[in-house]
């Protein structure tokens, strides 16, 4: 059965000598393992660029009820991103929310808020204007609220936690800026400085984790701590 949905990227590894094996999140079947054939041949048709992460398509998509791999009829870019692909920073944090989600969900997951989310971090990501100090510590609280296990008030992603990281006096200031990012998401009022935005970003990392079941750490982890200033 053929069907239309939008769809997310999260990544793909080689398959064969010309294929690839996609992770798609979509809107409406959640996510799913897509085999596209000849998409890695060299010349005018290759179609690799459709599958990078963070990349928004409009997908028709054989929709079987069997599990495993399943098959795309068309794809197409809905929205080119204009900065992501050039900027090593906005590259890097594309990765980072990929990986995120990647190990957030399971294959099937279908959750429209979740995507609406991804969606529009998406844009937001690629907007020139967007301060990208904030972007992992966002995406991480909005991640915990749409999976349904960030707490209420702030103080819970500390208090909620095997480790507390931070002493009274760094307390006195992670808490206000930590209430103002889940008040103004991804266009806060305040700011915090590096070492303690690191030191959060780690936490709110472990957060996820052990709530997930994940005890891997993050690959794009280190990249992000060393890339944001």
């Amino acid at each position: 059965m053929l069907k239309k949905t939008l769809g997310i990227v999260l990544n793909h590894i080689k398959y064969k000598d010309s294929s690839i094996i996609v992770r798609i999140f979509t809107r409406e079947l959640g996510l799913k393992g897509y085999l596209v054939h000849g998409v890695r041949s060299l010349g005018k048709g290759s179609k690799i660029a459709l599958y990078q992460p963070l990349t928004l398509l409009e997908l028709v998509v054989y929709e079987k009820e069997n599990p495993g791999l399943q098959r795309i009829s068309e794809a197409k870019i809905k929205q080119p991103q204009r900065n992501i692909p050039f900027d090593m920073v906005r590259t890097s944090l594309a990765l980072f929310a990929t990986e995120v989600i990647h190990r957030s969900i399971l294959e099937g997951y279908q959750n429209e808020e979740l995507f609406d989310f991804l969606q529009e971090s998406i844009s937001i990501l690629d907007h020139s204007n967007t301060p990208l100090a904030h972007f992992p510590l966002v995406f991480l609280l909005e991640n915990a609220k749409h999976l349904g296990f960030a707490p209420d008030l702030a103080d819970g992603f500390l208090v909620e936690s095997m480790h507390h990281p931070f002493n009274p006096e760094e307390l006195s200031l992670v808490l206000p800026y930590l209430n103002d990012l889940l008040t103004h998401s991804y266009f806060p009022k305040s700011s915090l400085s590096i070492s303690l935005r690191r030191k959060l970003l780690d936490h709110l990392v472990e957060f996820h984790s052990h709530h997930l079941a994940q005890p891997k750490p993050l690959k794009s982890l280190q990249i992000i701590r060393q890339l944001l200033h």
